[in-house]
């Protein structure tokens, strides 16, 4: 299910100041070649901002991402997102997630916690913060004596570091931030187009 979500290999991963520029977003995300986003539910108007870009763009695939508890599970649901990303993994969601049948990427960062993941039915990861966690090197490390996985790197990316990603053999995406950080406060659906542009040349061009 997870795997069929994923469209492209770029899942910007936005933090919402506001619902307004959360839609501007999602436009120039959709405009630029980009159908898919993770919409944080770090600031007071995340829920609200899920909730307008599902019913705004319909085409468009929402997750909910820093989801902490069962609770948020259901409210994300509610607001229309269709899969749900932790930075963690902790038996409480890894329960509600199976328990509800509901798309769920824990974030892993140690052979253990990926091995933990794997006991409990989990194969498509977060590996989160990724740059801190020791970079393309570590996750390499990592999937040479864990195979069998799909892992998405979140965590200090840019568009520049893509290809070393994408090389590491298991990496079917990565989460970014840099489509969405440090707007302007204008022109904000232009500057996203062009940056989901570039982003998917980018990851296309490494084919």
């Amino acid at each position: 299910m997870i795997s069929s979500w994923l469209r492209q290999g770029i899942l910007p991963v936005v933090n919402p100041a506001s619902v307004d520029q959360a839609l501007q977003i999602a436009q120039g995300l959709q405009q630029g070649g980009i159908t898919q986003i993770e919409i944080t539910l770090r600031t007071p108007a995340a829920l609200e901002a899920l909730a307008e870009v599902a019913k705004a763009f319909p085409d468009m695939a929402v997750s909910a991402g820093s989801v902490l508890t069962p609770e948020q599970f259901e409210q994300a649901a509610n607001a229309g997102a269709t899969l749900f990303i932790s930075p963690g993994l902790t038996e409480t969601l890894a329960n509600h997630a199976l328990q509800n049948q509901l798309p769920w990427i824990p974030g892993v960062a140690t052979a253990s916690e990926v091995m933990r993941a794997m006991e409990l039915g989990f194969k498509t990861l977060k590996f989160f913060p990724a740059m801190a966690a020791g970079g393309p090197p570590a996750l390499q490390g990592l999937l040479a004596a864990l195979q069998g996985l799909s892992i998405i790197p979140t965590g200090g990316i840019s568009m520049d570091t893509c290809p070393a990603w994408k090389s590491v053999k298991g990496v079917i995406a990565v989460g970014g931030s840099w489509l969405s950080s440090n707007l302007p406060p204008e022109n904000v659906t232009e500057v996203v187009q062009t940056r989901a542009s570039q982003s998917i040349q980018v990851w296309a061009g490494l084919d």
